[in-house]
């Protein structure tokens, strides 16, 4: 297998781990006359498509989101490993509450596979480094080696689920092998916070990901509800214990070109 022009000038690999690399698009080169100045702004913007290309070996498999492979080379093979209807229930399930696709794709074999381009950062994280397991926020999932776990993992109590803007369910993926997760702002904006039994206190549901070891609370920010609601800071989310935390210190919107936009998480 011999594939030419794959990387160029203009589109380079930014980041590898394992078997997945991310390559990042300097600028979109098929544009008319009318698009040509939104192209080059957001070329200059770092708004660029990536895309995750994964090398096959034989000895590894790959799973994807669903419809997220747009091209592969070599002997590969696609299974769905639904294995009956008590399965594909419990898949349904879990799909509708982490947002996720319900049956995600698995691929075997040797070559190249080569996802769909996206405007979203890819975040390569080696999810061994994360203990016990990382909850990830829902809809960040795009692709994992298939050694790593997949599993649903409810709230730990009622604050936690009503009032942290985090959601009622999570994904956690465990094990070993790689993970790639899609995120609204880049690596370099993002805020890796490591917790030898200490505390972490964050106003708004900014973490990305975290360890599933990790006890994640709500609560007051004073000792009364009236000092937190004189504070101006009301509840905080707050992940006791032993574990990392990926932060984003930012929040993150669409504009109308479909693409990411930042804004400051307060003004």
């Amino acid at each position: 297998m011999n594939i030419k022009n794959l990387t160029n000038n203009n589109r380079i690999i930014t980041s590898q781990l394992g078997n997945f690399s991310v390559l990042e698009y300097g600028a979109d080169l098929s544009l008319s006359p009318a698009t040509a100045q939104t192209g080059f702004f957001m070329s200059k913007m770092g708004v660029r498509r990536r895309q995750v290309i994964i090398e096959m070996k034989g000895n590894n498999s790959a799973v994807l989101q669903a419809g997220a492979m747009q091209w592969m080379l070599g002997d590969i093979k696609a299974a769905t490993n639904v294995k009956g209807v008590g399965d594909f229930v419990g898949k349904m399930f879990k799909g509708a509450v982490t947002k996720e696709s319900a049956v995600k794709p698995e691929y075997t074999g040797v070559g190249t596979l080569a996802l769909e381009p996206t405007y979203k950062y890819i975040i390569l994280q080696d999810v061994s480094q994360w203990g016990g397991g990382m909850v990830i926020e829902d809809g960040m999932f795009l692709a994992c080696d298939g050694s790593v776990d997949h599993k649903v993992i409810p709230r730990s109590n009622i604050s936690s689920a009503l009032l942290g803007g985090e959601g009622l369910f999570n994904l956690c993926l465990a094990g070993k092998g790689v993970a790639a997760l899609e995120s609204n702002v880049p690596m370099a904006e993002l805020v890796e916070i490591e917790l030898n039994n200490e505390t972490l206190k964050i106003d708004g549901p900014l973490a990305l990901c975290w360890s599933a070891g990790l006890d994640f609370t709500v609560e007051k920010t004073t000792s009364s509800l009236i000092g937190s609601v004189a504070s101006g800071e009301g509840f905080v989310n707050v992940y006791r214990g032993t574990g990392k935390v990926l932060m984003c210190p930012v929040a993150a919107t669409k504009n109308y070109f479909g693409a990411t936009a930042v804004l400051n998480a307060k003004p």
